[in-house]
């Protein structure tokens, strides 16, 4: 019983130290993305704002493709952490399939709210523009982060769960004689 309890409290202890850390990396992120997007540049002109879905897209494949590349996978990495440090930071890594797809529908719409947040606030600082591809693209990239990482987390973190089960307490042995003759021996009185 208590080896149970001491079980229990040790994997409440690594629980909340993983949350803080999620919880401490998504701030620093918050901030970093903060610091990107909406510190005003000093440029001579801008362009005009796209509010027409996939244009910014195909303005960007007409760079070619080492810079379309560029400029898209800029817009994918910009908040694909926040779909591993959402979940994290949340503590919802359960490993049932109904939680693993409502955890990625939670964690799509926080990526979508906090890129519209962006854009929206971009549109009062000078020198940045608008752009509802950024939207979808920061959408994109928070749900591929959470897919390519989550699942293997929620693996890792069942194996542990079932290798903690497994082992069981520990077992009760019986107090052994140092040899065979002991008993015999210690009942022969000694003279020193």
């Amino acid at each position: 019983m208590q080896r149970n309890e001491v079980g229990r409290s040790a994997a409440t202890a690594i629980h909340l130290r993983l949350r803080l850390l999620g919880g401490g990396l998504l701030v620093a992120h918050l901030l970093l993305v903060g610091w990107l997007t909406l510190r005003p540049l000093d440029v001579p002109w801008a362009a005009a704002a796209n509010l027409t879905p996939l244009e910014g897209i195909r303005a960007d494949l007409s760079y070619g493709p080492l810079e379309a590349a560029r400029r898209i996978g800029e817009s994918l990495a910009l908040l694909a952490p926040l779909g591993v440090l959402l979940p994290l930071a949340n503590g919802n890594l359960a490993p049932s399939p109904l939680a693993a797809w409502s955890s990625l529908g939670r964690t799509a719409a926080a990526g979508l709210l906090v890129s519209l947040l962006i854009e929206m606030l971009q549109s009062g600082v000078p020198g940045q523009v608008v752009d509802v591809d950024s939207v979808l693209l920061n959408g994109l990239g928070v749900v591929l982060a959470h897919v390519a990482v989550v699942p293997a987390l929620r693996a890792r973190l069942r194996r542990a769960r079932r290798s903690e089960r497994s082992q069981g307490s520990t077992p009760r042995i019986p107090r052994v004689g140092l040899g065979p003759w002991t008993d015999v021996l210690s009942a022969v009185p000694r003279e020193y």
